[in-house]
């Protein structure tokens, strides 16, 4: 309904509701995990036409992979016209940058 120009949008109960579950979600569960660098890493990397983006994982003890940081950056108009595996190794480029400090006290290799 939000799309339509000409539907008014008016916030009731039932809006504030899914807005208070959320915020008490958000505020109870755990996003992203603390760093162990006795765990082991992984840097997950992808780039696009646009936009590059990375996530650093840790295996938990559960042998879930949770989520430590994450990056993205919107591409130049230069960068936009460099072929694909271009914008790919500089998203890896960018990842061990940004978290150059995690991965290389790391205790277990990482990968890639």
């Amino acid at each position: 309904m939000l799309t339509r120009k000409d539907i008014k949008w008016r916030w009731k109960e039932e809006q504030q509701k899914a807005f208070d579950e959320l915020k008490r979600v958000f505020m109870t569960r755990l996003v992203l995990a603390a760093p162990d660098l006795n765990k082991e890493f992984r840097v997950e990397a992808d780039a696009s036409n646009y936009a590059t983006g990375g996530v650093l994982s840790m295996k938990g003890s559960n042998e879930l992979w949770r989520p430590v940081a994450f990056i993205s950056k919107s591409l130049s108009d230069t960068k936009r016209n460099y072929e694909i595996y271009d914008k790919e190794i500089l998203v890896v480029v960018k990842c061990l940058e940004a978290w150059r400090h995690f991965l290389e006290g790391a205790m277990m290799k990482f990968e890639i």
